[in-house]
């Protein structure tokens, strides 16, 4: 390209001063352009710091890039090639940016509808598949921060949890598990060995008490039974609120004279996958 062919016409004195005071308009105006967009972002629901100041800094530039156009322009120079060549650097800056835009307009709809939030209890799908449990503890522009139950740090790009399953374990406030047992009861009623189980899992501790604990009979003969006890406990005390219901119906089946086993299903799942450690 000529850049001789961007002057077409003389310039003046004239012409200079105002260039230069378009320049210094430019940059002045560019500064309440910053502090006005965050202003403003301030007062918008579910916007984080960082989010504002990356809207100030791209209404602070284009305001800047506006008084130099300006001042080109009042210099008499062709800005058509400046233009093209500024597209074209737009567009490769696109292209090579396209990721971050991707998960800066994901992490602006998990913001604004909160569908994610500090504190909650995440399980979303690992680099190898396995799933991955973890508290959230930071919200950004490019990712999801959560602390996993084994002490690690995981940063899931916010377009993945637009894209794929998430799971919310703190939402509802509450989270469901549940025990199997396996009784034998010899004479003794259904009812009773059902009575003793779901007191038992209904008393241990974390376990909630705003939705009853309950026993559900999976197998029943004259000498043994089966069943699943449901409780509800807080999202994040799984593991370890079922290990407090096997130990209080084992020790109700002791207590009761009757031989049986107490097993959990629930398990916190591994950052990473057994055969790879």
């Amino acid at each position: 390209m000529d850049f001789s062919q961007l002057l077409t016409v003389s310039i003046s004195w004239w012409d200079v001063v105002f260039a230069l005071i378009a320049v210094i308009a430019g940059w002045i105006l560019s500064r309440f352009a910053k502090r006005g967009t965050l202003a403003v972002l301030a007062h918008v629901p579910n916007v984080t710091p960082a989010l504002a100041l990356f809207g100030a800094r791209v209404a602070q530039y284009s305001v800047l890039l506006l008084g130099f156009g300006i001042a080109l322009a009042l210099l008499g120079a062709n800005i058509q090639p400046l233009l093209a060549m500024s597209l074209i650097v737009i567009a490769v800056a696109a292209l090579v940016m396209r990721g971050v835009a991707d998960n800066f307009a994901a992490g602006v709809l998990i913001q604004t509808r909160k569908s994610v939030l500090v504190g909650e209890d995440l399980m979303v799908e690992g680099p190898d598949g396995e799933p991955i449990i973890g508290t959230v503890t930071e919200l950004n522009s490019r990712a999801v921060i959560m602390q996993t139950l084994d002490g690690r740090t995981v940063h899931t790009p916010n377009s993945k949890l637009m894209t794929e399953t998430l799971v919310n374990f703190s939402r509802h406030g509450e989270r469901r598990s549940e025990v199997q047992v396996r009784i034998e009861r010899g004479a003794t009623p259904v009812e009773e060995v059902l009575k003793a189980v779901t007191d038992a899992a209904a008393h241990a501790e974390g376990v909630l008490q705003s939705t009853p604990a309950r026993s559900l009979v999976s197998t029943v003969s004259p000498e043994r039974i089966a069943a699943r006890v449901q409780f509800w406990h807080a999202p994040a005390a799984a593991v370890a609120t079922s290990a407090a219901v096997v130990a209080a119906i084992s020790g109700a089946i002791t207590a009761a004279g009757w031989k049986g086993t107490v097993t959990s299903d629930v398990m916190a799942p591994p950052l990473i996958s057994p055969d790879r450690v």
